[in-house]
C-alpha cells in the first residue's frame, strides 16, 4: 500500500502573491530593459528584497526565481541566460563572475519522504570566484574564495578556496595562481 502524495504548496499566500508580482515585473520590465541598464535591474531586484552591493551587473536575460533570496556583493557580474533558482538563499561574494548559462539551484526535494517535500539549502559563492559557462552548482554547496568552476562542470559538494575545479562531479585539479598586475 503506497502513501498518498499530498499536493500542498510550500509557499504561504503572501509568498505566492510576491512571486506572482515578481513574475510580472520580470516579464514586463526586467527582461525587456536595455542591455546596459544594470542600475534599473538592480533597483527592481532591491524593490523585491534582494540585497545587492554596488556595481552589480546582471544581464537582462538572467532568470531569477525569488529575488528576496539573493545576497550579491560588490562588483559582481552575471551573464546572459544564467539561472539563479533561489528557492533558498543564494549568496555571491564580491568580485565574482557567473558566465552565460551558469545555473545555481538552491532547491531540491526530500527523496526519502514519499511526499517529496521541498528543501531549500543555501548556496554560497565566495569572493573573487568565477563560475564558468554552463556550470551547475547544486543545493547546499559552498564554493571557496578565489576558486574557478570550469565550463560545463557540475558541483554537488563544497569546493575549497583557491582552486580550479572541473568535471562532473567537479573536483579540484590545480591551485589558481594569480599573476601580479602592474599599474601604470
Amino acid at each position: 500500500m503506497s502513501t498518498p502524495i499530498r499536493n500542498v504548496s510550500p509557499w504561504t499566500r503572501q509568498e505566492q502573491i510576491k512571486r506572482l508580482l515578481w513574475s510580472m515585473v520580470y516579464v514586463f520590465l526586467f527582461r525587456p530593459s536595455f542591455h546596459n541598464w544594470y542600475g534599473f535591474r538592480a533597483w527592481l531586484l532591491k524593490l523585491f528584497g534582494a540585497k545587492l552591493g554596488t556595481n552589480v551587473r546582471i544581464r537582462r536575460r538572467v532568470k531569477i526565481e525569488i529575488p528576496w533570496n539573493l545576497h550579491i556583493g560588490n562588483d559582481v557580474s552575471i551573464g546572459d541566460e544564467a539561472i539563479l533558482y533561489s528557492l533558498g538563499l543564494i549568496t555571491i561574494g564580491d568580485r565574482s563572475f557567473l558566465s552565460q548559462y551558469a545555473h545555481l539551484c538552491a532547491g531540491t526535494h526530500d527523496h526519502e519522504d514519499p511526499n517529496y517535500p521541498l528543501l531549500r539549502p543555501p548556496i554560497t559563492i565566495g569572493t573573487d570566484c568565477w563560475i564558468a559557462a554552463d556550470a551547475f552548482v547544486g543545493p547546499g554547496v559552498t564554493i571557496g574564495n578565489r576558486s574557478v568552476v570550469g565550463a560545463r562542470s557540475s558541483v554537488f559538494a563544497d569546493l575549497p578556496e583557491g582552486m580550479i575545479c572541473v568535471g562532473n562531479p567537479a573536483k579540484p585539479v590545480k591551485p589558481r595562481l594569480l599573476r601580479s598586475v602592474e599599474t601604470a
